[in-house]
């Protein structure tokens, strides 16, 4: 489970943020809404992260950092060798000339590509990235991973990358007869995604850790083929597809169940409601069911791997209720026994009567087009009994649109 989130010189953020959403030691046990980031770890996060703010407040930004860092370990050395980081620095003087850094905190298990399991104990990691600035925009300057087993405060290095492209190993990272793929890697490629593509056991298992996050952020492919790939993986997943029409009446949509095909330009599909004679083509359906339809293998995808869901515009088209049953199914210990998240972007306030404070998250930015992000229950006097969608809207807790 992911713990923390520092980001710095990323798109709308200009200084550095951390967001540290370990749930104090204090609240009641409540293994619906909180898991633990590693078994037996004392420490729990929320299992539902949900940022609110107003329009252009930096929400995209926060699931964008994420998904970047998961796609960075998963499939930067598949780009060419000559691609560009798709990373864009602070937009102001200074921006392009400051280097850019994320990190990302989470548990896991200590002896990796081992198959490790209770027997070896687990502890966290802590996953380090500062590209270059200036004439080096496109370089990784530093990567680094270190972990602290369960029970010891003190850091050891699995690997470390410098400016330079030595690649440093720990105990439990070994490169024998991996040199000769490490010793120059490519400046825009993790150090993790390439030796995955060569089987370095450590890698691999990190590398399926990242493609456990799934999200309808594209950080590469920018196209707008995304409904064309959806309804080729639904025709191509029966199983899925099953699952998908089973929800779709439940959801109340008024849909029987939807039927993959062929459209006008491309896949398409048939999509058949209650009542009507003839089925509605996809590009004649109603925008809300897209777009269940749209989040739904997402959702699902993070509830079977026990992964983790990041929804961008979460409520872009979907009516409260639907949005709520959604969430409710992450807190649901039948539906999500693996301990699966969701972190999500939206705007319906109303979503937070469903969260607890330590699930909300917000993103505000300043006269200066700076994004802060801090989370509900470090803002002073927040009770957990209060009413956090009237409050927010009152302007309590800041974050909301300034009209007029």
């Amino acid at each position: 489970m992911i713990y923390r989130l520092e980001i710095e010189n990323f798109h709308s953020i200009k200084e550095r943020q951390v967001l540290d959403l370990t749930v104090s030691e204090k609240v009641r046990r409540n293994p619906e809404r909180f898991a633990e980031i590693h078994p037996g770890s004392p420490t729990r996060v929320p299992k539902v992260i949900a940022a609110f703010g107003a329009n252009g407040a930096g929400k995209t930004t926060l699931l964008r950092a994420l998904a970047f860092v998961a796609w960075f370990m998963r499939d930067s050395f598949q780009q060419p060798p000559e691609a560009a980081l798709p990373v864009v620095p602070f937009n102001d003087q200074d921006g392009p000339l400051r280097q850019t850094r994320l990190a990302l905190s989470f548990g896991g298990p200590t002896n990796l590509g081992q198959g490790s399991g209770p027997e070896e104990g687990f502890g966290t990691y802590d996953f380090e990235i500062v590209i270059g600035s200036g004439d080096r925009t496109n370089k990784i300057m530093r990567e680094s991973l270190r972990h602290r087993r369960h029970g010891t405060r003190r850091p050891v290095r699995v690997f470390e990358r410098n400016e330079n492209g030595e690649v440093l190993e720990g105990e439990h990272f070994p490169l024998a007869g991996y040199r000769p793929v490490i010793d120059k890697p490519r400046p825009n490629a993790s150090v993790i995604s390439t030796l995955a593509s060569f089987d370095h056991a450590p890698s691999v298992e990190l590398r399926d850790a990242a493609r456990s996050v799934v999200s309808n952020l594209s950080i590469v492919d920018q196209d707008d083929s995304s409904d064309n790939r959806l309804l080729t993986a639904l025709a191509a997943n029966p199983s899925l597809l099953e699952a998908l029409n089973r929800e779709i009446p439940r959801v109340g949509l008024g849909i029987r169940s939807l039927r993959p095909g062929a459209g006008p330009r491309g896949p398409g599909a048939q999509i058949n409601h209650r009542g009507l004679i003839n089925p509605i083509p996809w590009h004649l359906e109603s925008a809300g069911t897209r777009c269940f339809i749209r989040t739904f293998p997402l959702v699902a995808a993070a509830l079977e791997s026990g992964g983790l869901a990041v929804i961008d515009r979460f409520d872009s088209a979907l009516h409260p209720t639907i949005l709520a049953e959604l969430v409710r199914w992450f807190h649901d210990p039948e539906r999500n026994p693996l301990n699966a998240g969701l972190w999500i972007g939206c705007q319906n306030a109303a979503l937070m009567e469903e969260l607890d404070k330590e699930e909300i998250v917000l993103c505000e930015k300043d006269g200066f087009g700076r994004t802060r992000i801090y989370p509900l229950q470090e803002v002073e006097g927040v009770r957990r009994i209060d009413n956090f969608h009237r409050k927010y809207m009152s302007g309590a807790y800041g974050a909301v649109p300034t009209i007029g």
